[in-house]
């Protein structure tokens, strides 16, 4: 058994699509548009599906917003350098909420994020410590 993907249902697929190919690096590895289901479902990541969890973006084509509820957390993604993937989404026009730096009682390097939608995804420095 493994995990296939994570979904998060987004209001606009194509601001999601380029904050988590464009800030985010990962890929667009399936798209597919549900005529009769007025939605459309996009799947992306770093890496094969058959090898690797990816995230399944959601657009009901009749639905502007969504309300994120309380039970949602993060999503975690590792990066090489917490520090310089903050300064890369700041430039490229992303949200920083949580600037880079240790982790309150911990040792890990990390930094908050959100996405158009206001999901959160928390960035781990690969080499974090805990």
């Amino acid at each position: 058994m493994r995990i296939l993907h994570t979904m998060l249902r987004v209001s606009d697929l194509q601001k999601s699509i380029s904050f988590y190919t464009e800030l985010l690096g990962m890929r667009v590895l399936r798209r597919k548009d549900y005529p009769d289901g007025r939605f459309t479902l996009a799947f992306l990541g770093y890496g094969d599906e058959s090898e690797n969890t990816v995230l399944e973006l959601t657009h009901n084509w009749d639905t502007g917003s969504y309300d994120l509820g309380n039970a949602y957390g993060h999503i975690a993604i590792e990066v090489d350098d917490v520090y310089e993937a903050c300064d890369i989404i700041k430039t490229k026009g992303g949200q920083v909420v949580r600037e880079a730096g240790p982790m309150k009682h911990g040792n890990s390097v990390l930094a908050f994020v959100k996405d158009p939608d206001g999901y959160m995804i928390e960035l781990l420095d690969a080499s974090r410590g805990d």
